[in-house]
């Protein structure tokens, strides 16, 4: 029904503008966050922060308005608004909050600029939740430069870190070419489909065309392009390494969740509005992706000894999970299965690595053989991964169990058999180094490192400070990650019918 017959013509600009209201807070977030931080000089650091969750729950809150109304929000030339960028943009707002509540501690603690960290996490939400809803090719490569970009700095935000500088480096360079990869296939679309850069409007003239060979290859550019967006092997060789070599703890539990909302948003626009009467090829590749980046994953995630690494392995293979429900694309529950699985997998994901942020801060180190007999020195740091690992590695009852039920489940009837039985080993074998960890924890000996000294030695800050918000968080997202999964019906209703 188009709803613009309901809605007076002189009311349509003021419709258009309200429609992008929570992208406008942010911004005008992150430019009084730069004005107040050059008038007071970098002192009040603690009003920055204030504006920022302020002006991201209002977003949330226009938001979720606007979504209750949206009957009188209607589709224009360059950008359509709907229940599907309503849930992804809800999505980005939740991880920018909880990323900011989760650095709070970090970044005061080692003292490092908090102005540019703010600016930088604004402007990746903002440019992420542009991808939600831009219709146009030009709109969309803007945004996800901005996005990525912005990522890229706050990979650097240790300036004088050389192993944050190395990581940033590759970061930059891996971003270009595959930013470069995806520019060219954009090009080569507005090419044959006669100078257009709606998607729709794309869709509509490719079957026409005559020059198929063209079209298989901007699919191939596009295709290399997000892989390597959204690290799938084999395109995911920085992922780790960045991970690892980013001192931000904060910003390493930003790139991840940011990552499986946008790039997988991104990816299921841009493919199923692009070229869908090309469904048969782009699933076969993109099956052989998820398939193989579940597999890389979860095998090299266990030999490793650092916790950032073996953190960053297990996202690889969570996005080949998340893929299972791109794959089984439905509005009724095809993207439900893949948007509820996203949703419980920003409250784990964000839940542990505030329990490193917090180990972290007190250790100065993330190796995982430190965390030996955590539970003696303690019991609060160690309560929050014995409820949040079995959960990520699909273990009953935690809600990641139900997650991926709903999501192999539906993968499963959509007829992707490969994928979901990879899917069920691997969620396996994920299961051994989530439950080595917590055994470690509880059996552990850690010797003559032990974590007292280190933390001494090492630590950015003494136990009594450090043990605030973060741990409160913690404690939050273990218990919101459980109760989503006892929750899961209401969230799973929410999601469906999330069309275009």
């Amino acid at each position: 029904m188009n709803y613009a017959n309901f809605v007076p013509p002189d009311l349509l600009p003021l419709v258009g503008n309200l429609s992008t209201l929570p992208e406008r807070i942010l911004i005008s977030s992150l430019i009084t966050v730069i004005v107040i931080d050059l008038s007071s000089r970098g002192k009040n650091t603690t009003l920055l922060y204030q504006i920022s969750l302020i002006s991201m729950l209002i977003g949330v809150v226009a938001l979720l308005c606007q979504w209750g109304i949206q009957f009188f929000l209607i589709s224009f030339e360059n950008y359509r608004i709907s229940n599907f960028s309503y849930i992804f943009r809800f999505l980005l707002l939740t991880c920018s909050i909880l990323s900011v509540l989760l650095s709070i501690d970090y970044i005061r603690c080692s003292k490092m600029a908090s102005a540019e960290f703010l600016f930088f996490i604004l402007t990746a939400g903002s440019g992420g939740m542009v991808l939600c809803w831009a219709n146009d090719l030009a709109t969309l490569y803007v945004a996800l430069e901005l996005s990525s970009l912005s990522s890229c700095f706050l990979s650097g935000h240790t300036k004088r870190d050389i192993r944050s500088n190395e990581a940033t480096t590759k970061f930059i360079l891996m971003g270009g070419a595959s930013s470069s990869l995806l520019l060219y296939g954009f090009s080569l679309l507005y090419g044959i489909s006669g100078g257009q850069l709606q998607l729709d409007k794309i869709a509509s003239e490719l079957p026409f065309s005559q020059y198929f060979t063209v079209i298989y290859i901007a699919t191939a550019f596009i295709t290399a392009g997000m892989a390597s967006k959204l690290s799938l092997v084999p395109f995911h060789q920085w992922t780790p390494d960045v991970y690892e070599g980013v001192s931000p703890i904060p910003v390493v539990a930003f790139f991840p969740v940011t990552s499986k909302v946008a790039a997988p948003a991104l990816f299921t626009r841009l493919f199923g509005l692009t070229f869908p009467y090309l469904s048969n090829e782009w699933h076969i590749v993109v099956g052989l992706l998820a398939t193989s980046s579940m597999i890389v994953g979860n095998l090299i995630a266990i030999t490793q000894i650092s916790m950032k690494r073996m953190l960053a392995y297990p996202s690889i293979s969570q996005i080949g999970y998340i893929l299972i429900g791109v794959l089984a694309a439905d509005p009724e529950n095809g993207y439900a299965s893949m948007i509820t699985y996203t949703f419980i997998y920003i409250l784990m994901n964000l839940g542990t690595f505030a329990r490193i942020t917090s180990f972290g801060l007190r250790t100065g180190t993330d190796n995982i053989r430190d965390y030996a007999g955590l539970y003696m020195k303690d019991p609060v740091l160690t309560f929050s991964p014995v409820l949040r690992s079995p959960s990520l590695g699909g273990i009953p009852p935690p809600s990641g169990f139900f997650g991926k039920l709903y999501l192999f489940w539906h993968g499963w009837k959509a007829g992707s058999y490969p994928s979901v039985l990879v899917a069920l080993v691997t969620s396996v074998i994920s299961i051994y180094y989530y439950l080595k960890i917590i055994k470690l924890m509880f059996t552990g000996k850690n010797g003559s490192s032990d974590a007292p000294t280190t933390s001494i030695q090492n630590s950015l800050v003494s136990p009594s400070i450090s043990r605030s918000s973060i741990e409160i968080a913690m404690i939050i997202r273990a218990l919101a990650s459980i109760l989503s999964g006892i929750l899961i019906d209401p969230i799973i209703g929410i999601t469906r019918n999330t069309l275009f």
